[in-house]
């Protein structure tokens, strides 16, 4: 693995736009924002923001029980990936989070007002929005230093609702508006703009494949109305990770899943969780409209941590209609394996193997055991990274970052130099990351930091281990006009009952 070089941090931390576009702007940031950014009175903006969501949401409670309780004890230092590559103390989590919490104190409190008559505190200045303008990117959002604070403070959710201010000043990477914008009000729907029948190619592509390489009719169901899963995936998947998608495939095939993929919203990409609660809302429920017009029971999201966070916490929340389960497909997986549904050759997978915990579902604790108790069922050499679980690292494209290619220095350099060390020392030959967020970040890392590893989802390892029968479905529910299941005995698998003769 290559060391850290002077010449290497100065072009992580190197602005890659013009002088004039940045004194134009008035944004020292190293991320690009769409032209046309009103610099006029901004303090007057950010402060007229701020104060209009904290009036019609929830936020003020958080912040007003924040900037009570905190210390600034630094204890987050020992938790931060970014400090622990940098030493800077504008990369401690509570400097960062401070950042808005005296803006609120100073501003939407009496104590504060009264305080800044008596000293002549102006507050917040132009400067102080600049700097927002780069910290609150500079954060991946990964949450690790929350679960390390004693005061309980959520670090990740200052940065969030900072975004969000300033997103709503015309301060927000122009990479995550374009592909917004595109998936909410363009032709194609979706952050990629792939269109429907791109997509539709893709598919059939990959149905020809399975059979091939399967020897059994796996499909890509679309439009199918009263199935019982919806399933959205990250639409970069459909270009980029074939072989997951085809696991998938294989896994809800082998299990005589009911599943389709909505024409209208492939897409469970929401970036709003990065940097607008507005657009949060109107993108999970748009998977709520798909999932109404065809009459899906549950929603069915692909390997994705953000997108299945965002739906799992939010789209109950905002749903108008009917509340559905959320289900990530690691957890459906797990529940076929221990169902006895899902049959493995485990002499296929003969490489090392760690695993790379995603932080939107694995930080909370949502999605830990199950991915390792799918990856030990099917391939023996398993190796942990340290530490690992809720305590694992974050890949270093968290908060959306990942999405921004003007950030690729800083994000394989500094954030996500932890992740790179932590992959390095396993040795593993591969690392899995069921995440499309992760796995776009990871490939970027290890590449930049001469890591010598392949990067796979969980269900590309799946695709070439699954074991399925010559009609292509390892298993039934037992039925009394099942022949083949020898009429009321108990249920055997094919499998078994084919070596018993």
């Amino acid at each position: 693995m290559n060391s850290i070089t002077p010449e290497r941090l100065a072009k992580a931390f190197a602005i890659p736009k013009k002088d004039e576009v940045v004194n134009a702007q008035k944004l020292p940031v190293r991320y690009h924002v769409e032209t046309g950014v009103d610099t006029e009175n901004r303090v007057e903006k950010f402060l007229q923001t701020m104060a209009t969501i904290l009036k019609h949401t929830n936020y003020g409670f958080a912040l007003d029980h924040f900037a009570r309780v905190t210390t600034r004890c630094s204890r987050c230092t020992a938790a931060c990936p970014i400090y622990e590559v940098t030493g800077s103390p504008k990369d401690v989590p509570c400097y960062r989070s401070g950042l808005l919490l005296d803006i609120y104190r100073r501003h939407f409190t009496i104590g504060g007002k009264v305080r800044a008559r008596i000293t002549g505190d102006l507050g917040l200045t132009e400067d102080i929005i600049e700097e927002m303008a780069g910290s609150f990117w500079d954060c991946n959002a990964c949450r690790r230093c929350t679960n390390d604070c004693p005061m309980g403070i959520d670090h990740a959710l200052i940065t969030h609702l900072s975004r969000w201010i300033l997103a709503e000043m015309g301060i927000v990477p122009r990479a995550m508006v374009v592909s917004t914008r595109e998936q909410m009000i363009g032709d194609s729907h979706n952050t990629s703009a792939i269109p429907l029948p791109a997509l539709l190619d893709s598919l059939e592509f990959m149905e020809e494949e399975m059979e091939e390489a399967k020897n059994a009719p796996v499909k890509f169901p679309t439009d199918v109305e009263g199935a019982e899963y919806l399933f959205v995936a990250p639409v970069s998947d459909y270009m980029m990770e074939a072989e997951t998608l085809m696991g998938i495939a294989c896994v809800m095939h082998a299990t005589g899943a009911s599943w389709t993929i909505g024409t209208k919203n492939y897409d469970a990409i929401n970036y709003g969780l990065f940097y607008s609660d507005q657009v949060l809302e109107r993108l999970v429920n748009n998977i709520e409209a798909e999932a109404e017009r065809l009459g899906c029971k549950k929603i069915l999201i692909g390997e994705c941590g953000h997108a299945s966070r965002s739906a799992k916490y939010f789209y109950n929340n905002f749903a108008k209609h009917t509340k559905r389960p959320i289900i990530n497909i690691l957890e459906y997986t797990y529940d076929a394996l221990k169902a006895g549904k899902l049959n493995f050759d485990t002499s296929i997978i003969t490489q090392s193997v760690t695993y790379h915990d995603p932080c939107n579902i694995a930080r909370q604790g949502w999605i830990i055991e199950q991915p390792r108790e799918i990856i030990k069922a099917f391939i023996p050499n398993f190796i942990e990274m340290t530490p690992n679980r809720r305590d694992n690292y974050c890949c270093g494209g968290g908060g959306g970052s990942v999405s921004i290619d003007e950030l690729r220095p800083y994000r394989t350099t500094v954030s996500g130099r932890k992740k790179a060390e932590q992959i390095a020392a396993t040795g593993a030959d591969m690392v899995i990351a069921p995440c499309a967020n992760c796995k776009k970040q990871v490939r970027e890392t290890l590449e930049d930091n001469e890591v010598a590893t392949e990067l796979v989802g969980l269900h590309d390892l799946i695709y070439k281990a699954l074991i399925l029968s010559p009609d292509g479905v390892a298993w039934r529910e037992p039925s009394d006009d099942m022949d083949w299941m020898g009429g009321d005995e108990d249920f055997v698998p094919p499998q078994e009952a084919e070596a018993k003769g």
